[in-house]
């Protein structure tokens, strides 16, 4: 007996799992995209759609789009929905890839990881079961390195957001910690061969290239320095989280006290009680405000900033290295 038709639906819908992402392969022509989008509007953030396939373990990204700049308004994001559904319908309609699989956005000196871009990503999870996120640092490649890096969240960090469960019991359960938000995707940069051959055919005579050159730049303190201001700000973000946990926790000590002193007094009160013939009175009162459980904070806005400050740490200590590295070599060439 002939196997029956299945639509792409039922196929979906008893499809196996996916395999993990292992690697995100992005065209070249791609990357170029972002690269040019972000440079021309920069310092101002911008951002865009990616689109492509899933393939397995390796998502594919063959092209994107920007989205325009525009003021936050409901009016505003409801026209950048229909503006990012024209411009798929245009590229079916030339036969592009118009499948979403993630989007990309500017970042300035690393400074992306923010509550707005968990959410971002929630909202994208809803529809497309695995998206990520490119983000590019202008002012990072300026220093002769590609700022390029693909991000998802981890699912056990997905699972705690959905249910807005950040105490300290819950992530001591879950094993989470500050690390464990983001999980940065092994980027692949893929062209065609008629696209590699056609820039063999390109590339200039001279060995030498204009990124080569910014690898030689001896002046970074403008870019140290400004790590080092967005670092104090991180730091002071973060002694107002400490705050946060310390109120909480002298709030909590002065609630069991509280509960201490009435419980003594209840006793006392019951052995009188029974010394007098009558019934004890009971020892837990839920009606009293003192029994009312303290909600902890959050700890995901401290997560986020322990992420910043070891992220401006991280550039900082790779800049300084290639700037002593250079300083010696040029102090080399001046003793020969």
């Amino acid at each position: 007996m002939a196997n029956p038709v299945r639509s792409f639906l039922q196929v979906a819908s008893t499809e196996e799992a996916a395999p993990p992402l292992r690697v995100v392969q992005i065209e070249g022509l791609a990357v170029l995209k972002i690269i040019k989008h972000c440079k021309e509007f920069s310092p101002a953030l911008v951002t865009g759609q990616l689109l492509g396939l899933d393939v397995g373990s390796v998502l594919e990204v063959t092209n994107c789009f920007p989205y325009p700049i525009r003021e936050a308004d409901d009016e505003i994001e409801a026209e950048g929905a229909n503006y990012q559904l024209e411009m798929m319908r245009c590229l079916r309609e030339v036969n592009v890839d118009n499948n979403t699989v993630g989007w990309y956005q500017s970042t300035l000196l690393g400074s992306y990881q923010r509550v707005e871009l968990i959410e971002t990503f929630m909202n994208y999870q809803e529809n497309i079961r695995r998206s990520v996120c490119i983000i590019y640092d202008p002012s990072r490649s300026n220093q002769g390195v590609l700022a390029l890096k693909a991000l998802k969240l981890s699912d056990s960090f997905m699972d705690l957001y959905r249910n807005n469960n950040f105490t300290g019991e819950k992530l001591r359960e879950k094993n989470l910690s500050w690390v464990d938000i983001f999980e940065e995707i092994p980027i692949k940069v893929s062209n065609s061969a008629l696209i590699s051959a056609f820039m063999t055919e390109l590339e200039a005579d001279s060995p030498v290239t204009q990124c080569d050159y910014d690898r030689l730049q001896l002046s970074s303190g403008p870019f140290v320095e400004r790590n080092m201001e967005f670092l104090i700000e991180c730091m002071d973000d973060l002694f107002v989280e400490q705050q946060k946990f310390q109120y909480h926790y002298r709030n909590l000590s002065r609630q069991q006290a509280q509960q201490q002193a009435w419980l003594q007094k209840r006793r006392t009160e019951n052995m009188a009680r029974k010394a007098a013939g009558e019934e004890p009175l009971p020892e837990e009162d839920p009606s009293n405000p003192i029994f009312k459980p303290i909600p902890e904070p959050s700890r995901l806005e401290s997560f986020l900033v322990t992420n910043q400050i070891a992220n401006y740490c991280n550039q900082i200590n790779g800049v300084s290295g290639q700037s002593f590295s250079r300083l010696y070599l040029m102090k080399a060439l001046h003793e020969d």
